[in-house]
C-alpha cells in the first residue's frame, strides 16, 4: 500500500490510498491541495509519501485512471532511482535487451524488495548497477507512468511508481556491473555538458531538473 499525506503548515490536512494508475500530486491536486516537497517513510508494502501542500483551486492535470480491457492483470512497480554527480559527472547506467528501451541511458536505480525503504534500495541498486558506494540519499521527487500492454487475457495494466533521489559518492571509481545479466549492460560517468550524446530516458532530465540542474538539450521522447 502507498498512503499519500498532505501537510500544511505542520499538520495533516489530507490522507489517500494511493489507486492503481495514480499520481500522488494529482490525487492531492483533485481534492484542492497543491503540493510542493515531498519525503517518503517505510517501505514496499507500507509506503507513506508526505507532501508540503498549499490550498488551490484548480482541478487536476488528467485523470487518476486510463480505461483497460476486460480481464487485463494489474501490476504495480515501485522503483528507487538517484542523481549522482561526482566531480561534474553524472552516474548513468544503459539498459541492457531484458528491457523495452535497450540501448537507452537511465539512472542507476530499480525495484524495491518487500519490506525495503527506498533509500536503502538507491545504495543498493547503485552498487548493484556501478561498483559505486552512495550516501546522504534524499528523495527529491516522485513520477509515475500508467500504460496498458498486449492483448486479450494476456495483457498488462502497468503502474510505474518512480522515486528520485539525489545521492552523494565521496569516492567516484571506474564503473562495474556487478549485476551481470540483468537490466543493465553498462555505466559510466558522464560529463554534465556532454548528456546531450545519450539517448536517455524521460526520467534522466526530470530528475536532474528536481535536483537544480538545468536540462539544455532536446527533451527524450520515451
Amino acid at each position: 500500500m502507498i498512503t499519500v499525506v498532505g501537510e500544511a503548515d505542520g499538520r495533516r490536512v489530507v490522507a489517500v490510498e494511493l489507486g492503481h494508475g495514480a499520481d500522488p500530486r494529482d490525487e492531492l491536486l483533485r481534492r484542492g491541495w497543491a503540493s510542493r516537497e515531498v519525503r517518503v517513510d517505510g517501505g514496499l508494502g507500507d509506503l507513506v509519501l508526505t507532501f508540503t501542500v498549499q490550498a488551490s483551486s484548480e482541478g487536476a492535470r488528467g485523470p487518476a485512471t486510463v480505461p483497460v480491457e476486460g480481464g487485463t492483470a494489474r501490476r504495480r512497480r515501485v522503483a528507487a532511482y538517484a542523481v549522482v554527480v561526482a566531480d561534474g559527472s553524472l552516474l548513468l547506467t544503459q539498459l541492457s535487451d531484458r528491457t523495452g528501451a535497450s540501448g537507452r541511458w537511465n539512472l542507476p536505480g530499480g525495484g524495491l524488495d518487500p519490506g525495503e525503504a527506498p533509500a536503502d534500495a538507491v545504495v543498493r541498486e547503485v552498487m548493484e548497477e556501478t561498483g559505486q558506494v552512495v550516501d546522504a540519499v534524499r528523495l527529491v521527487e516522485v513520477v509515475t507512468r500508467h500504460w496498458t500492454g498486449g492483448t486479450g487475457a494476456e495483457s498488462l495494466d502497468n503502474h510505474a511508481v518512480r522515486l528520485l533521489h539525489s545521492a552523494r559518492c565521496t569516492e567516484p571509481t571506474r564503473p562495474v556491473v556487478h549485476d551481470v545479466g540483468g537490466s543493465t549492460s553498462d555505466a559510466r560517468w558522464v560529463p554534465l555538458e556532454r548528456l546531450g550524446e545519450m539517448p536517455v530516458v524521460a526520467t534522466v532530465p526530470t530528475a536532474l531538473e528536481a535536483v537544480g540542474h538545468r536540462w539544455e538539450h532536446p527533451w527524450p521522447q520515451s
